[in-house]
């Protein structure tokens, strides 16, 4: 029986024990636990911490970037309107400019006309009745006092069409072409005739324009093609090419050409290449062509080889059919 109790007791001993590591164990397990916890607790506040730092900030720099530039949008929008501004008024002034001018131009022009014919009459009216009874010094001072007061008519008038684009021109209307091209043939019969000149044609379109300007445009550009000719015989062509919302016309002649340097020149006013000895001429020709094209809403340019001849290209709007 002793040595039976002792066993049980011995059994109880190693079980108090086992137990005892047990729970020693178990209490180890579970305090890891929650420190494990605890750290991973404290792990996920401070990256919530850090993420949070991170948006506000990102917060304050976007809405930091979206103030600057609404403040350079609107620093934008002000010199913007400021320089529209400025160019109305400039773009205003300019219109009133040229319209003074033209006005101006138009007056003296013709306030310059009778004085002019009467000095030009009575020099042509002294040539004539004392011509040989004067010296051949004072004859040839009458024909300096006819040449020039010719001239200086000449020049009044091309100034008067050329101030009459902008102030006398009449609305535009759906005109043919082929028939602007007729009469300008019609008005340089005699020149044609006198060159031994040829001008052919490319079927013609009917455009938004004013029927007087564009006989006056087609006839300047035609007339130069037989002026500054070469030695052959002047022949000119004249032609339209369709685009989508314009004709291209083209006048191209045989004559000298130009060089390209002045194909900017040639259209300003009182510009001229040549002598008035070489080619007789105001120098406002090419440049009432250039006004009367803007003022149908196109452009005008050239293109040119000299020795070979010269094409002068202008753009018109297409008819509104």
């Amino acid at each position: 029986m002793d040595q039976i109790r002792n066993l049980i007791q011995q059994m109880q001993g190693e079980e108090s024990e086992q137990l005892k590591n047990w729970l020693t164990t178990r209490e180890a397990t579970i305090r890891k636990g929650q420190l494990i916890f605890l750290l991973g607790i404290v792990l996920t506040l401070f990256s919530l911490y850090l993420v949070s730092s991170a948006i506000h900030q990102e917060t304050i720099e976007r809405k930091q970037a979206e103030a600057s530039l609404k403040q350079l949008n609107d620093e934008l929008e002000a010199r913007v309107q400021e320089r529209t501004t400025e160019l109305e008024e400039a773009n205003t002034n300019l219109l009133r400019s040229n319209r003074e001018l033209e006005q101006f131009a138009y007056v003296a022009s013709h306030d310059l006309q009778e004085p002019l014919r009467a000095v030009n009459s009575y020099a042509q009216l002294i040539t004539r009745k004392y011509q040989g009874n004067l010296d051949a010094k004072a004859d040839k001072y009458l024909g300096y006092i006819t040449e020039g007061a010719t001239r200086m008519q000449q020049l009044i008038n091309d100034l008067l069409a050329f101030s009459r684009v902008g102030t006398h021109g009449k609305p535009l209307v759906l005109t043919d072409c082929e028939l602007v091209l007729s009469q300008v043939l019609d008005n340089l019969k005699v020149a044609i005739a006198e060159n031994q000149a040829s001008v052919t044609h490319d079927p013609l379109p009917s455009v938004m324009g004013d029927g007087i300007q564009l006989i006056q445009l087609l006839q300047n550009l035609i007339a130069n093609g037989m002026k500054f000719r070469r030695e052959e015989l002047p022949h000119v062509h004249v032609s339209a090419n369709e685009q989508e919302h314009e004709w291209v016309f083209c006048v191209r002649d045989n004559g000298i050409g130009i060089e390209s340097e002045y194909f900017e020149r040639i259209f300003t006013i009182f510009q001229r290449l040549h002598s008035k000895s070489e080619y007789p001429g105001t120098g406002i020709g090419l440049a009432v062509c250039k006004k009367i094209v803007e003022r149908h809403g196109g452009r005008i340019w050239v293109e040119s080889i000299p020795g070979v001849g010269t094409a002068f290209y202008f753009t018109i709007l297409r008819s509104r059919q």
